[in-house]
């Protein structure tokens, strides 16, 4: 059976380590942007508080064994610059799903996400023994569609109206999956790609 371990997971230019609430502050001052929550089913940059609800809800949702969250943390700053996780964990079936990532607009376009799901997947296929890498989002979501077919998903289809958003919109979800025997061809892009 696949097991997701709490880890830290270390790259050139990130770190992911567990979120924990003493993110807060970092996060809080990261997610001020509103484009960034436009197709997330939660805003958490609203208030310090809303933030440290977040980060309350993905500690509990852990303690499930659900969900795995991590705070992404710049190497050369020390600070939090955004968040991501393993969610929809399936031992029995060695899968698991990439999502709620989420960075600060400063770093976008500058390698972060990249190394974010290099590290995330190579521990998901190389530690954990995963068969399957899922990733999804929102129909609408251009951008977030081009970095995962850029980092090698492949798109399997859309579930339509598959989440009511905050703001009433019927979401279409997006689907993405890497397999294990394409693992070895998505690390070489994705090193390439990190040089």
């Amino acid at each position: 059976m696949m097991q997701i371990e709490p880890v830290t997971l270390t790259g050139n230019v990130i770190r992911l380590e567990l979120l924990q609430l003493s993110h807060a502050e970092d996060l809080f001052e990261a997610a001020q942007e509103p484009e960034t929550w436009l197709y997330m089913s939660f805003n958490p940059s609203t208030s310090l508080q809303a933030m440290r609800h977040w980060i309350d809800e993905a500690l509990q949702l852990q303690q499930s064994g659900s969900v795995l969250p991590f705070a992404i943390i710049d190497q050369r700053s020390g600070r939090a610059i955004g968040s991501t996780r393993y969610l929809a964990i399936m031992p029995k079936d060695y899968g698991l799903e990439i999502g709620w990532t989420w960075i600060a607009p400063s770093v976008r376009r500058t390698g972060v996400n990249t190394e974010c799901k290099y590290l995330l997947l190579r521990y998901a296929f190389e530690q954990a023994h995963a068969i399957r890498v899922q990733l999804k989002t929102d129909s609408r979501n251009l951008r977030s569609q081009r970095a995962i077919e850029r980092i090698g998903g492949a798109k399997e289809g859309v579930l339509r109206n598959h989440m009511i958003m905050p703001d009433g919109h019927y979401r279409h979800s997006v689907y993405y999956s890497i397999i294990n025997t394409e693992w070895k061809q998505v690390k070489e892009n994705l090193e390439e790609k990190m040089r």
